[in-house]
């Protein structure tokens, strides 16, 4: 029974985040058709929209691209917040000595990548996007790896997302740190006091779910007035919506369980592949590509996701595991960990997103989005390549362990 539970959310999770990596690779196909098409000024003209928002004293004035990467995206990365509590409160990071290969490993993912963009762009205006081959994408990522099904062992596809969701949370104080732009404090402090009441919330065991929603509107607010990136807003909330049963809810699923069950369809099926239409359309002409080739900017980005990502967390966890620090995961093999170290290496949306706050030049995010776009496609290719040959080495290892263990019976 014990098992049951375990296995189903984490199955549904997996299929939830392969269908979603389908729909993203849509989005994206479409981004870029439209963009390099008859009809691209329609593409810019609809992205530029303006959204007029006046309710009471929220005066909000933005573009549709604005409201996508700073409103819709910031319901992305609450449920990620709320996915980022389970996993440290209930789920594969809750042990320490579970989680910590994943945790290493990364650590390493980052650090590496971030290493490579800034030696190829020292000296540069451009160096201070070395945030952007830091990220892996959870739906991409995991879309290649159930694509080769049972060839991939179980524990794998969790060190996977555990991964992914370290990784998540060091890409969000990244850009809470290091991608914020000029502050102002009564905003800020604004934002901290709304976060304040909702924590009071928690303690008087509110168990309706509307208090919440309309203070997380309100930091939200105030959170994008402040300069620091609105979706930081949604992250906080995450982490502030309680895990733990409400006044009158006892043997209930909590309200963190409910939100994220109601949120991570809307988030994976429309926010996302919404997001992926209004940041992928990049322009592919010979100039465009040539100028990429030749770009400190895409061979950064490129360099490190492929590069940068593989080394970061085949290196630091095969370490981890040859020093005993942490045990290797059942069924796989070194082969298996630089395979899905390759597929780390999808760095697609969270890597687009961090673009848009490193780069204000068109030119340099041009520039960052090919290199983003060719280096998902070569570690997804990549991955899928070596995480093949590694199944096929682990039942020819296997065949040969049972012929040598029949032998010795027979003898």
């Amino acid at each position: 029974m014990r098992k049951s539970r375990f296995t189903r959310p984490v199955a549904r999770f997996l299929a939830l985040e392969s269908a979603s990596g389908l729909l993203l690779l849509g989005a994206t196909v479409l981004a870029l058709v439209w963009a390099n098409s008859p009809w691209k000024d329609g593409y810019n003209s609809f992205l530029g929209h303006n959204i007029a928002i006046n309710v009471g004293p929220i005066d909000l004035h933005i573009d549709v691209l604005e409201f996508v990467n700073d409103a819709l995206m910031a319901v992305f990365f609450f449920v990620v917040g709320l996915e980022i509590k389970r996993e440290l409160v209930k789920g594969e990071l809750r042990d320490r000595r579970t989680a910590a290969l994943p945790v290493i490993a990364a650590i390493g993912g980052m650090i590496v990548p971030a290493l490579l963009y800034v030696a190829i762009n020292a000296g540069s205006s451009t160096v201070h996007g070395w945030g952007i081959p830091m990220a892996t994408d959870i739906a991409f990522a995991v879309g290649v790896v159930a694509l080769l099904g049972k060839r991939v062992p179980v524990a794998l596809k969790l060190f996977l997302l555990s991964l992914a969701v370290v990784d998540d949370l060091g890409a969000i104080a990244v850009i809470a740190i290091f991608y914020t732009s000029s502050i102002a404090f009564g905003w800020l402090l604004g934002a901290a006091g709304v976060f304040v009441l909702i924590g009071g919330l928690r303690v008087l065991r509110v168990p309706s779910v509307i208090p919440y929603v309309i203070l997380g509107i309100i930091a939200w607010y105030c959170m994008f007035k402040s300069g620091v990136h609105a979706t930081v807003a949604g992250v906080a909330l995450g982490f502030l919506i309680p895990l733990a049963p409400m006044r009158g809810q006892e043997g209930r699923p909590s309200m963190a369980e409910r939100l994220e069950d109601a949120l991570h369809t809307w988030s994976a099926y429309v926010i996302v592949p919404i997001f992926a239409l209004c940041n992928a359309g990049v322009i592919l002409t010979i100039d465009a590509l040539r100028d990429a080739a030749s770009s400190q900017v895409t061979w950064g980005v490129a360099v490190g996701l492929v590069v940068g990502k593989t080394v970061g967390v085949a290196a630091t966890s095969l370490l981890a595991i040859k020093f005993g620090v942490v045990n290797r995961p059942r069924g796989v093999s070194n082969l298996h960990m630089v395979g899905i170290a390759m597929a780390a290496g999808i760095g697609f949306t969270v890597a687009l997103f961090v673009t848009n706050l490193a780069f204000t030049d068109a030119a340099s995010a041009g520039q960052s989005r090919i290199g983003i776009l060719g280096a998902s496609l070569v570690a997804a290719l990549g991955s899928a390549t070596v995480l093949r040959l590694a199944s096929v080495r682990s039942s020819t290892d296997e065949l040969m362990r049972e012929a040598a263990e029949n032998a010795e019976f027979f003898d």
